[in-house]
C-alpha cells in the first residue's frame, strides 16, 4: 500500500509572489508496517511576515483616519448649525421697555432761560479828550454818583475861554447899543432926530441883546461839556468791563460821524431778569405774579425763587412762543448775569392722563406713535399728547398701564418686527 502524503497547514501558505511552499518530505519507517514520517518544515521568509504587518498597520491607520475625518465633519456641521442659530438669534434686536404711569394733579414745565442784569448799561464819554485817570476796574462794586474816571480836555477848555470872551464883547456892544437907543429916544422928544434914526438905534440894541444871549448859551454848553470831564456812576452796580486806560484818546458822543468810546460796562445784579420762551400750548397757563423756580448747574441741589413780572402779550410767529420775564432777587450777588438756567413753572395736569418718557415717542408722517411690545413683536400705536413737560409727556389716549413701551426706538422700527426684551423699567 502506497503511503499517503500528508500536508501540514504551513504547506498551504504562499509567499509574496504567490508561489506555493515546497512540500515536506518523509521517510519510511523500518519494518514497512506503517508510515513514519519525519517532517522537515520550511519557514517563510522574513520579508513575508513584514509585508503582512505593514498592510495591517496601514489598514488600521486608514480606519483611524476615516474616523477622524468623520468626527471633524460632524463637529464642523454642528458648529455651522450652532453659528446659524446664534446668528439668527443675534439678528433679533434687543429693546428696553418702560410702562406708563398715572399723571399727577400738578405738573412742572421746565424750560431753558438765560439770566440778565436788571440794568445793563455801557458808560460812554460825552466829551472828547484824553483819559487822565480811572478809579474802578472789572468786578468792582460802585455806588450811584461815585467818580469812575476823569478826562483831560485842553481843546474844550480853550473853546470855553473863547466863548467867554465873546460873551464879554457882546455884553459891551449891548451896553453901548442900549445907551445909544436911550439917547435917540430922548432926542426924539425934542425932534432933534428923526424917527428913522431912533428906530435904527432901538433895533440895534435889541440885536445886541440877542447876540449876548447866544454867547451866554454857547458858554453854558461848553461848561456842561467841561462838566463831563468827570465820569460818574449812573446807578449802583458791578463793573463788568473796562475798555480804556490812562492816556487813551477819548472820542465823545458830541462829534458827528464818529463812534464814541465805551469806557466801562456797568450791571445792576441786585435783581436778575430771566427771559423764557414758553410754547404756545402753555401760554394760557402762565400768569403774571405766579412763582417760578430756577436751577443752575453751578449750584447743584439749590433752587432760586422768582416771580413772573410780565409777558410779551403776543405769540412770536417765528417760534410760536410767548416771551415771559421772570425776576429773581439776587441780594448776595451769587447769581451772575449771562448764566444758563432751567426755569420751572407749575402748571396744572389732568389726573386721568398717563405719563410716559419723551424718548418713547416716534414721529412719523402719519402722526405721533409709540412702539409697544406684545408677544415679542412690535406694535406701532398712535397716541395723542395732552401736555409736554420736557422729559415726560402726558398722553390723553391710545395707551394703558400694561403696555410695554420701547425706550429710544429706532427709525427703522416696524409693526410685526420681532424683538427681545433686554431690560424693563
Amino acid at each position: 500500500m502506497t503511503p499517503t502524503h500528508q500536508e501540514t497547514p504551513e504547506s498551504l501558505d504562499q509567499d509574496l509572489n504567490g508561489s506555493p511552499t515546497p512540500p515536506h518530505t518523509g521517510a519510511l519507517g523500518s519494518g514497512g508496517h506503517g508510515y513514519n514520517e519525519t517532517e522537515t518544515i520550511t519557514q517563510p521568509p522574513a520579508t513575508t511576515r513584514l509585508g503582512r504587518g505593514f498592510y495591517l498597520g496601514l489598514l488600521a491607520f486608514l480606519i483611524v483616519l476615516a474616523i477622524l475625518i468623520l468626527y471633524g465633519l460632524h463637529t464642523r456641521s454642528a458648529a455651522t448649525t450652532t453659528l446659524g442659530t446664534e446668528t439668527k438669534s443675534d439678528a433679533i434686536p434687543e429693546v428696553k421697555i418702560v410702562y406708563p404711569t398715572g399723571a399727577s394733579a400738578a405738573g412742572s414745565l421746565v424750560l431753558p432761560g438765560s439770566t440778565q442784569a436788571y440794568v445793563d448799561t455801557p458808560i460812554y464819554s460825552r466829551t472828547s479828550g484824553y483819559l487822565q485817570h480811572w478809579y474802578f476796574d472789572i468786578g468792582a462794586h460802585v455806588k450811584k454818583g461815585q467818580l469812575m474816571a476823569t478826562i483831560e480836555t485842553p481843546e474844550l477848555d480853550q473853546q470855553l475861554q473863547v466863548a467867554e470872551a465873546d460873551l464879554k464883547a457882546s455884553q459891551a456892544n449891548l451896553d453901548l447899543a442900549n445907551t445909544t437907543s436911550k439917547r435917540y429916544q430922548d432926542l426924539l422928544k425934542s425932534n432933534s432926530v428923526s424917527h428913522q434914526e431912533t428906530d435904527v438905534a432901538v433895533g440895534d440894541a435889541r440885536a445886541k441883546q440877542a447876540a449876548v444871549e447866544a454867547s451866554m448859551a454857547a458858554v453854558r454848553r461848553l461848561q456842561q461839556l467841561q462838566g463831563f470831564e468827570k465820569v460818574y456812576a449812573p446807578f449802583s452796580g458791578v463793573v463788568t468791563a473796562r475798555n480804556t486806560d490812562i492816556g487813551a484818546l477819548i472820542t465823545g458822543g458830541v462829534n458827528s460821524g464818529t463812534s464814541a468810546n465805551q469806557l466801562f460796562h456797568l450791571d445792576d445784579i441786585s435783581t436778575l431778569r430771566v427771559f423764557v420762551s414758553v410754547p404756545e400750548a402753555y401760554s394760557g397757563l402762565i400768569h403774571d405774579g405766579a412763582t417760578a423756580t430756577l436751577t443752575l448747574d453751578e449750584f447743584p441741589g439749590q433752587t432760586f425763587t422768582g416771580r413772573i413780572t410780565r409777558n410779551a402779550g403776543a405769540i412770536d410767529p417765528a417760534s410760536r412762543t410767548l416771551n415771559v420775564e421772570v425776576d429773581v432777587p439776587n441780594p448776595t450777588g451769587s447769581l451772575l448775569p449771562g448764566a444758563y438756567a432751567k426755569v420751572h413753572f407749575d402748571v396744572p395736569s389732568s389726573g386721568h392722563n398717563l405719563t410716559i418718557p419723551s424718548n418713547t415717542i416716534i414721529f412719523r408722517a402719519n402722526g405721533t406713535q409709540v412702539g409697544i411690545v406684545r408677544n415679542n413683536k412690535v406694535v406701532l400705536t398712535p397716541v395723542k399728547i395732552a401736555a409736554d413737560h420736557g422729559a415726560t409727556l402726558e398722553v390723553a389716549s391710545g395707551l394703558s398701564v400694561e403696555d410695554a413701551l420701547i425706550l429710544d426706538p429706532s427709525d427703522s422700527l416696524t409693526t410685526g418686527q420681532q424683538v427681545k426684551i433686554g431690560q424693563a423699567k
